[in-house]
């Protein structure tokens, strides 16, 4: 289920606890909203890393949010400023990062006023009073306290002067008023983590080993929040505690761990090269929302991985291309406006027909856009966005963990097919988190492939030689012959090859049948047949998405069921070739949805290909889906026609 619960959710039992320190009343929830918004500089995004990472290992069902500005350090106190991190955790299965937030940290008056507008009424507001000084309000058009002039009567208010009492918890400490404010982050962790019964170990370790080489940093951090976690257990203002259940009925058997959709990718990345048995060369440059892919990858050299920062876009898919041709599983990340830069590159890697994954983190845009916001506006982009005829097959992971599969299904294409796949992904996934299975290695596609060692066709005169385009007859797919192998020279360009021979042609006649035979090729990827989640087979609305809109469509289509209402699901991870039945299944419903986070790409594409008057339901701010958005589109169409 992922409904929206009454302010603090829905409250399952309550309970009295009593102990010789204290006797607070526990209530028990399944399931809860946090948001921690500050300013670009407090710390949100740690702040909620560390609760969802002790979230994670308590066993509760999570689903995160992050939201940040882009720049790297946003004007201070602003409303542009403002950074949050939203979690949603649960003691059932959950799959958005929630509608609203049921409690809000706002560590300053640009954090209330940027927030305070997402939360139902009767939401606790967690704010720190020490920052609401007469020119903080002042910059965010504040005129009068909103902690006092009743503009917040609606809601259940905590006024913690949190940098006041996170410098008396440090009084102890060498260090100055400011330096010390600064921990006022790990107070207000350790009052949440209190208010939500959260493991604590798990943080203190975490500070230890972030500040190993200033042990005082590292102490004044974990007292600071140990400081908070007392003040809950303390304080008056918090009468009552909650609980919520892990959830326990929500995850097959197995080893768990929190995840993030560029952790998971990267992760895939190192499987599908163990897997294959080759070595995996990542030829990037940095930018936003892909670099810590780059990141995670330079860390596992153990795994044979090789990353290479390039000095621009252009360089880094040269090099990857260039390392494809050299007989490793090649790889290049980046965003939107990168993949601009590698489109001619992309068109050489399917004249070459050599295998490269082309990883795209979808951001705002056009041109440099909102990097730090999430959009999927790029499919157009991925499927068509090279000079010429340039087919190129697109896989799309759905959730966070997702990005791991998605990661080795892109590597099976690449691989057996030799050809560029784009892999897209985006903000919301890439940043998000969840909690993901760990797979058994007997569980995980046997990915090998057999470089050609020797000539594959013999002439009229009996000589055996090697053609580089004498293809499978099954997959279309040419030789991949590493450079060096003995009697293997071949030339390479992006010139167009005569078939078999790989000689540079001009024929006309040729030319028309290496564009038709990649295009059959990239058509014959086989991909599974779409599944259609319709319970009792009365749906006459279907609804389809792709990406990162699973969650909250499938979260919007519990909503309208629960009501009584028939709606049939279909997700997309195959967007180039689709898969084989997409056709039947959308003639099969009066009414096609089709969510997306750009102006109907999809849509068009679906509408174009098979002549169904697909209806496309759009957002472009730069924010996932609303699950309630979603329910209220689909009860429209069905009760309504």
């Amino acid at each position: 289920m992922d409904s929206e619960p009454p302010p603090q959710g829905r409250s399952l039992q309550v309970t009295q606890q009593v102990s010789q320190e204290s006797a607070k009343e526990v209530r028990r929830l399944d399931r809860v909203i946090i948001r921690f918004a500050g300013d670009s500089g407090d710390g949100m995004q740690l702040t909620g890393d560390r609760f969802t990472s002790e979230t994670a290992s308590f066993g509760n069902d999570l689903s995160t949010l992050p939201n940040f500005p882009a720049e790297i350090r946003a004007p201070a106190g602003t409303l542009p400023g403002v950074s949050s991190f939203q979690l949603h955790f649960a003691d059932h299965d959950i799959l958005t990062p929630g509608d609203a937030p049921n409690v809000l940290v706002a560590m300053n008056p640009a954090a209330l006023k940027a927030n305070v507008g997402d939360l139902p009424r009767g939401a606790e507001i967690i704010v720190n009073t020490d920052e609401f000084t007469k020119r903080a309000m002042a910059k965010v058009g504040y005129d009068t306290s909103p902690i006092e002039d009743g503009s917040l009567d609606g809601y259940r208010v905590h006024p913690v002067p949190l940098t006041t009492l996170t410098v008396e918890a440090l009084k102890d400490f060498d260090l100055g008023r400011k330096e010390a404010g600064r921990s006022k982050n790990m107070f207000a962790l350790g009052l949440l983590s209190w208010m939500y019964n959260r493991p604590v170990e798990g943080t203190e370790r975490f500070l230890r080993s972030k500040f190993a080489k200033k042990p005082e940093i590292a102490e004044a951090n974990v007292t600071a929040f140990r400081a908070g976690w007392n003040f809950g257990e303390t304080t008056e203002d918090f009468a009552v505690s909650y609980e919520v259940a892990p959830a326990s009925k929500a995850f097959p058997p197995g080893t768990y761990r929190n995840v993030s959709g560029n952790l998971a990718l990267s992760y895939g990345l190192v499987a599908a090269s163990q897997q294959a048995d080759l070595p995996l060369f990542l030829g990037s440059y940095p930018i936003t929302p892909a670099s810590d892919i780059l990141h995670e990858l330079s860390k596992h050299k153990n795994f044979g991985v090789r990353t290479f920062q390039a000095e621009d876009e252009i360089a880094g898919i040269g090099a990857a291309l260039g390392a494809a041709f050299g007989g490793s599983l090649a790889v290049t990340t980046t965003s939107g406006p990168g993949v601009a830069l590698k489109s001619e590159t992309i068109g050489l890697a399917v004249s070459l027909e050599l295998p490269l994954l082309i990883v795209d983190i979808q951001r705002g845009g056009p041109s440099t856009g909102l990097p730090t916001k999430t959009e999927q506006a790029d499919l157009l982009q991925a499927m068509y966005g090279r000079n010429g005829e340039a087919p190129v097959p697109i896989v799309a992971p759905a959730t966070p963990g997702d990005c791991f599969d998605a990661a080795l299904e892109a590597t099976r294409i690449a691989l057996t097919y030799r050809t560029p796949v784009f892999l897209l992904s985006d903000g919301y996934l890439a940043n998000g988190s969840e909690p993901w299975r760990v797979p058994e290695i007997d569980e995980l596609p046997d990915l090998r492939v057999q470089f050609t060692t020797s000539p594959n066709h013999v002439l009229e005169d009996g000589s055996e030689v090697f053609w580089p385009y004498k293809r499978d007859p099954e997959t279309l797919a040419r030789p991949w012959a590493v450079p060096g192998t003995p009697g293997l020279e071949h030339r390479i360009g992006g010139i167009e090859k005569q078939d078999g021979t790989g000689n540079i042609s001009y024929d006309p006649a040729n030319h028309e049948y290496m564009v038709r035979t990649r295009q059959a090729k990239v058509d014959g990827v086989t991909v599974p047949d779409l599944t259609v989640d319709d319970p009792d087979g009365e749906a006459k609305v279907l609804v389809i998405g792709w990406g990162s809109t699973y969650g909250p469509i499938t979260a919007g289509v519990r909503r309208v069921r629960r009501e009584g209402l028939h709606v049939a699901q279909a997700h997309l991870r195959h967007l180039n070739p689709f898969p084989a039945n997409l056709g039947e299944v959308l003639r099969s419903y009066d009414r096609v949805i089709v969510p997306e986070m750009n102006l109907g790409q999809l849509a068009t594409l679906l509408r174009a290909r098979y002549l169904v008057d697909a209806q496309p339901h759009t957002q472009v701010n730069g924010m996932p889906f609303k699950a309630e958005q979603l329910a209220h589109v689909l009860k429209e169409a069905i009760e309504h026609g």
